[in-house]
């Protein structure tokens, strides 16, 4: 009586334990999309986020202390890079071919999975590479083709990532993602995973024939336009989010528009302010668009690039490498309500 009673006892807390477990895989949060807004579990949400493009190099107790920290700073989402190469420190989660590359495509998944826990968007980004971090990537359109195929298929369980197809598509270089390859790779991804939310991020502002192809041809999700970085470019931001919602009215599809890259401390001559970051957001919100990113990135023209920050999490963590005036605009973009 004595063995069945603790064999009972055992199978009970076996049965607990699988629950547990069954429970802690299950997604905890489904991005999804109402008219022009996102959505966390069908609530409409504003995504308030930051990069975090080198995640995939850092160590797991600076993944956990910066999440924190994101969670803390009032974020909902971050911006992760599944080709990246910066600093002669390949994080990639493909082969140049768009083939599996570990251990970095298992840390992504279980990036996805912690961000997931604790209630996180991720964007994942692909990027055929211009040289400057790391070699050029995904050169041919059958090896982007691969890079998509692993990515959705490998990420597939969770709910709580878009995709990227290729960062900064519009630029004439090495990156450069033709109309008609973006639709085939936009395609594809609806194949892998119908629901899934995908778009294609542009450099400068969109004009009205670029944003007709990648609203009625490549059928992107939403809008991605990586506005200029110049000291009036903030106070745009409302008219041209505004100009982007009509624009995509007119032609039938009323979509979010998402500032994933806007301005930043270290790139080029002109050093925002942390006005200029409130100015940026606050445009943003009042203009209709549906997410921010606090942007940020290595210090060009430094000696090593140094502070890295998001660029390379080998070290650091983020917060610990952000300027004074970084951490001033902190202080002061946290949003009143996570919701619109």
């Amino acid at each position: 009586m004595k063995i069945s009673l603790i064999s009972l006892l055992l199978l009970a807390i076996s049965l607990v334990a699988a629950r547990a477990q069954e429970t802690q895989a299950s997604p905890q949060v489904e991005l999804g999309l109402r008219d022009s807004q996102f959505t966390l579990n069908s609530q409409p949400t504003f995504l308030y986020g930051i990069s975090y493009y080198g995640a995939l190099g850092a160590p797991e107790e600076v993944i956990r202390r910066d999440l924190a920290d994101m969670k803390r700073h009032g974020f909902n989402w971050l911006r992760v890079w599944a080709t990246w190469a910066a600093f002669s420190n390949d994080v990639s989660a493909v082969e140049g071919d768009g083939s599996a590359r570990e251990p970095f495509l298992t840390k992504l998944k279980n990036l996805v999975a912690e961000c997931d826990r604790r209630g996180l968007v991720v964007d994942v980004t692909l990027s055929r590479g211009n040289g400057v971090t790391g070699p050029p990537k995904l050169q041919t359109h059958e090896a982007h083709r691969r890079a998509v195929e692993t990515i959705v298929t490998a990420l597939k369980p969770w709910r709580n990532w878009y995709l990227d197809l290729s960062n900064e598509r519009n630029i004439k270089d090495q990156r450069h993602t033709s109309i008609v390859e973006l639709q085939a790779l936009r395609a594809l991804a609806r194949r892998l995973d119908p629901q899934r939310l995908v778009t294609a991020s542009h450099s400068g502002d969109i004009t009205p024939a670029e944003l007709r192809d990648y609203l009625l041809t490549v059928q992107v999700d939403f809008l991605s336009p990586h506005r200029p970085r110049h000291a009036t470019a903030a106070a745009q931001t409302k008219e041209k989010t505004e100009g982007y919602m009509s624009a995509a009215k007119e032609l039938g599809r009323v979509v979010p528009v998402h500032y994933q890259e806007p301005l930043r401390i270290g790139w080029a001559n002109w050093q925002p302010k942390a006005e200029d970051f409130v100015t940026d957001l606050r445009g943003a919100r009042a203009g209709g668009a549906a997410g921010w990113c606090f942007h940020n990135g290595d210090q060009v023209g430094h000696p090593d690039g140094k502070p890295r920050r998001s660029f390379d999490l080998r070290e650091y963590c983020l917060f610990e490498q952000l300027a004074p005036e970084e951490t001033k605009a902190l202080g002061l973009l946290v949003p009143k309500t996570p919701n619109h």
